[in-house]
């Protein structure tokens, strides 16, 4: 009985060995994922505040929470098992299909340039008498989640490329996990960053630290200026991730020249800028990516108007 049970009892030890090294391997995915679709997240928390701008400050954490259920179920219902599927029985579909999502993000970015150059407005906005508010607070909430799903696809393909080469209840686990984190860290940020005045207008009234009240005046005085800039940013987000998938893409698929003269720009740049160097390399491959976007994103949107109108004639 006892060398039964001192035999059990290894056997135990081997399973939770086994198991704490499968751990190991998750989170270690999970973190060489996480950095590496970082840049991505940073453009998600730059485009998200845009969608809830100009709501009234009781509409604007439910908006918010309802595109971060919206942004999970993109990433566990939808993108997980289609990352799976696809890494496992069709890889030469993910290119495609990422550059399609990349097509659709510079669309966008390119489109609201247009409309603020003064070009035609595609459906309701803002600045219209809106007639039915929680129909409009539907769609705008819709689109979010659209934009989402490009973007969370970008998350994950980067994150899967970092944990094809384990099992893939390993690559499943790690996806996972990098999806729910990155969707907390992406909409508590927007949440904080949409209440900073409301916390303002709260030192301002109850505070009394004249230091309190102070800072509140700050947060009223910034927020406008900080949501405005999130919502430039958020634009020239969309055009450089949609123009850098695309460029990465047709270097995928053997037309590499676009994004070599890109990168080796990008070096010069960084090569002759000294301690700047690779702040300013990075940018300058984002804003070349970003032109890629917005000259097929405006072909795209032009595309668009025309068919919409001629439709409408």
């Amino acid at each position: 009985m006892s060398s039964g049970l001192v035999a059990l009892l290894d056997d135990v030890a081997v399973i939770a060995r086994a198991a704490a090294a499968s751990l190991d391997d998750v989170a270690a995915g999970v973190a060489k994922a996480g950095t590496k679709a970082a840049g991505v997240v940073v453009d998600d928390a730059a485009v998200t505040p845009s969608y809830v701008t100009d709501f009234t400050p009781d509409r604007e954490l439910p908006i918010i929470w309802k595109i971060a259920k919206g942004s999970i179920r993109n990433k566990l219902l939808i993108l997980l098992p289609i990352a799976l599927l696809l890494s496992a029985f069709l890889p030469v579909a993910v290119t495609p299909i990422l550059m399609l999502g990349g097509l659709y993000l510079s669309f966008e970015g390119a489109e609201k340039i247009l409309e603020k150059l003064g070009g035609a407005r595609h459906g309701e906005t803002l600045e219209d008498e809106i007639a039915d508010a929680a129909a409009f607070e539907k769609a705008r909430v819709a689109g979010a989640i659209r934009t989402d799903l490009i973007l969370s696809a970008e998350i994950m393909a980067i994150s899967l490329a970092q944990v094809e080469h384990n099992p893939i209840w390993v690559q499943a686990a790690a996806l996972a996990a990098v999806g729910v984190v990155i969707t907390a860290a992406v909409y508590g940020a927007v949440a904080l960053i949409v209440k900073m005045d409301d916390a303002g207008l709260h030192l301002v009234k109850e505070s009394k630290s004249a230091g309190a009240r102070a800072l509140g005046r700050g947060l009223l005085r910034a927020m406008p200026i900080v949501l405005q800039l999130l919502g430039s940013i958020g634009t020239l987000a969309m055009l450089w991730v949609g123009g850098g998938i695309i460029l990465h893409g047709l270097a995928e698929l053997g037309l590499a020249a676009p994004e070599h003269a890109l990168e080796a720009l990008s070096h010069a740049v960084a090569a002759a800028t000294g301690p700047l160097g690779a702040v300013l390399g990075w940018l300058a491959y984002a804003v070349g990516a970003a032109l890629v976007g917005l000259v097929l994103g405006a072909i795209i949107a032009v595309v668009v108007h025309l068919v919409t109108r001629s439709k409408a004639h």
